[in-house]
């Protein structure tokens, strides 16, 4: 499978409460972790036991190397140049489990290098970050499923969405003219669409079908990359063959579970 969009160096720290203006607080942990969509979604699908190509871009230096020591299992293709050096993002998590975030993204990587999706991709996944590399392999995807995960709308997007065979998006997605997320990106092209509202049910829209699969309840300790486990997780069933329904299920399982834990892979190594 691949995953092409954002990678970043995510600083995080837990705090009883993020502060109020002019006010320090001490941080009782911190904790230094690769992140981004589709880097949290390439780990995920390592994890389930799946091969990954994540397509991104790093650079070089200290920080892109630190990025690459926490992605073991993953397949790097770097698109950037090499004096390009990743976002970092700071990322305060409270008591509630909670999170406030504080980042940089991609858009200051200029001209990425070409890249071509590999023969025996089985799915592509891509968060819209690197729009122009995401927009090139989605159109010469051919058979394999193509999944957005749709964070936000992101200029560029009109173009992707007919490339789409599932949109999953996240209860902030709005549309530049207010029209339902659900509804408004199958009317620009999406074969389906999935959207995420936290502890709430999952709603599902295919073939003019409206469903609801439950969250299963979850005490909360850190819900950091919890959409990026449920996607990795969504387009690894897809590229198994799964129906959507059944995906969509096991995918809300397993971000569930990633909420117990700390950081977006503590579920996956127990912490």
């Amino acid at each position: 499978m691949v995953c092409c969009g954002l990678a970043t160096l995510d600083l995080a720290y837990v705090v009883a409460r993020p502060p109020l203006v002019d006010e320090k607080v001490v941080a009782r942990e911190l904790r230094v972790d690769a992140g981004g969509p589709a880097l949290n979604a390439a780990r995920t699908v390592v994890a389930l036991g799946g091969r990954a190509t994540l397509v991104t871009a790093l650079g070089s230096g200290p920080l892109a190397d630190l990025v690459r020591s926490r992605l073991g299992g993953v397949t790097v293709v770097d698109v950037a140049p090499g004096d390009h050096t990743p976002p970092v993002s700071t990322v305060m998590v409270d008591d509630s489990g909670g999170r406030a975030v504080v980042s940089t993204n991609a858009t200051r990587l200029g001209s990425p290098a070409p890249v071509s999706l590999p023969s025996d991709a089985d799915a592509l996944l891509v968060d819209g970050h690197l729009m122009t590399t995401s927009t090139a392999l989605a159109a010469s995807a051919g058979g394999p499923p193509v999944i957005l995960d749709g964070g936000s709308w992101k200029d560029g997007l009109e173009r992707l969405l007919p490339r789409v065979s599932v949109a999953a998006l996240s209860a902030a997605f709005r549309l530049p003219d207010g029209d339902d997320a659900l509804t408004g990106v199958i009317r620009r092209g999406a074969a389906a669409a999935v959207r995420t509202h936290g502890p709430l049910p999952v709603e599902i829209l295919s073939a003019g079908q409206l469903r609801r699969v439950a969250v299963p309840p979850a005490d909360v300790v850190d819900s950091l990359g919890a959409g990026d486990v449920f996607h990795g997780a969504l387009a690894f069933a897809l590229a198994r063959g799964a129906g959507l329904d059944d995906a969509v299920a096991g995918a809300v399982v397993l971000a569930s579970e990633s909420v117990r834990h700390p950081g977006a892979m503590g579920w996956a190594s127990g912490a």
